[in-house]
């Protein structure tokens, strides 16, 4: 089963803002997670966080001090990095986790486990094996993802083309990427996954980069919408998006590959064997469900959408849901991993929501909903009172030329030829 609960809200911060002559500009966006102790009674956007648990009943709301059970990521992820090497080395790794005492689980506060515990081993590894550990200091789960920025993104201005706003120029000075195995895979698509370009159709994609899961993805319409009284487009992420190189041929640069389903991120991960999937393997192989008791996967609740007011391009609800998850086997000569089947186990699984909301969601509608919808009825008001003058101004015209025409009669008198005296006359007699 999960165990979940709020845990934080994100504030994110632009600094570093650079205009450049080309229509670009360069940022770093910097994430701060304001952590919550306990679980309040109402949760508003941010960020929800839930483990697999051994308990056996029906997933339920914790808090940072609760302990919980897990496997030993850093002894489970470094045996399957050390399978293939030779087999001396593996009975030392062995011998190095009994001396830290280090078994394939461990209990750790869901504090410790978020953001970092101290560890013998983790230290040991770092200071004779520097560079295997993503992190230098404590070893969480989101350690450096604190206090930490998503890099440095070029983004263009749309002042020349208002079609490429906010499109990506280059991340990190790059404008592909060194992770994927062909050049479709290691592209830099979309914007930076904040706003997209204006006036989409239902033909639109919502192509954006995402540098934590190192690569560029791309969301497809569903369906329209409304919030609040304002027209929206839903964007989902489709099957393909996480599928494997033999069920989708574009995805086999991303490979190695398991199940569909999982997207293997060990490239950009210092080798460690993790993969990233939707929560609980929603669109991924049923297989995978069979491993793991507990899931239930279903759209409402593991899907991830972006809601998006298609005339602007501006996103009005977010919802981005994952599952970071960890590739398990056993490995010969190192015997704490038992008798472990091979299996991809879910660490964790989070949300990531928002939406707009307050003055900033009124000031939107006045501008996009009521004044729109007042200027279009006004438009068929003028055309109304021009039809309507035309029509009293040919009225009274045809009016007026009516009176004319019957005046003209007795206003002329009609004379003959008799009655009328020469201009000049002869004297002769």
């Amino acid at each position: 089963m999960f165990i979940c609960f709020p845990f934080s809200r994100k504030r994110i911060q632009k600094d570093n803002i650079t205009f450049h002559p080309n229509n670009t500009v360069s940022y770093r966006e910097y994430r701060e997670r304001v952590r919550r102790r306990h679980h309040p009674q109402h949760v508003g956007p941010g960020k929800t966080r839930c483990f697999p648990s051994t308990r056996s009943h029906s997933p339920f709301l914790m808090n940072l001090s609760s302990f919980i059970h897990k496997p030993a990521r850093v002894l489970q992820g470094a045996a399957v990095m050390m399978e293939n090497m030779p087999f001396a080395v593996r009975l030392m790794i062995s011998a190095t986790f009994k001396t830290f005492k280090e078994g394939p689980f461990l209990t750790k506060t869901v504090g410790e486990l978020m953001w970092g515990y101290d560890s013998g081993l983790v230290d040991f590894l770092n200071k004779y094996l520097p560079g295997m550990l993503p992190s230098s200091g404590k070893f969480g789960l989101f350690a450096d993802f604190n206090n930490s920025n998503t890099g440095l993104f070029t983004i263009n201005t749309g002042k020349d083309d208002i079609g490429k706003v906010h499109k990506v120029d280059s991340w990190n000075g790059l404008t592909k990427l060194p992770y994927w195995k062909t050049p479709q895979c290691n592209m830099i698509n979309g914007t930076a996954g904040q706003m997209w370009p204006p006036f989409m159709t239902k033909e639109s994609t919502l192509p954006f980069y995402s540098p934590d899961a190192c690569r560029s993805m791309e969301l497809v319409y569903q369906r329209p919408g409304e919030m609040k009284g304002i027209p929206l487009y839903r964007y989902v992420a489709p099957k393909t998006l996480f599928a494997n190189g033999t069920d989708y041929a574009p995805n086999e640069g991303f490979c190695p590959c398991r199940q569909s389903g999982l997207l293997n991120v060990s490239s950009c991960r210092h080798n460690s064997p993790v993969f990233i999937s939707h929560p609980h393997f929603f669109n991924a192989d049923p297989v995978l469900l069979d491993y793991v008791n507990g899931l239930s996967p279903s759209e409402d609740k593991h899907g991830l959408f972006i809601d998006i007011h298609p005339e602007t391009g501006v996103p009005l609800n977010v919802s981005i849901r994952l599952q970071l998850n960890l590739y398990m086997k056993k490995v010969s000569a190192i015997t704490e991993t038992g008798k472990i089947s091979e299996v991809v186990m879910p660490m964790i699984w989070f949300e990531e929501s928002g939406y707009i909301d307050g003055p900033i969601l009124t000031t939107f509608h006045t501008n996009l909903v009521i004044l729109p919808a007042v200027m279009e009825y006004m438009q068929y008001g003028f055309i109304a009172l021009g039809l309507a003058t035309i029509l009293i101004a040919s009225l009274v015209y045809h009016k007026r030329s009516k009176r004319d025409g019957d005046a003209a009669p007795a206003g002329n008198r009609s004379t003959t030829p008799e009655d009328q005296d020469p201009l000049l006359q002869d004297d002769t007699d």
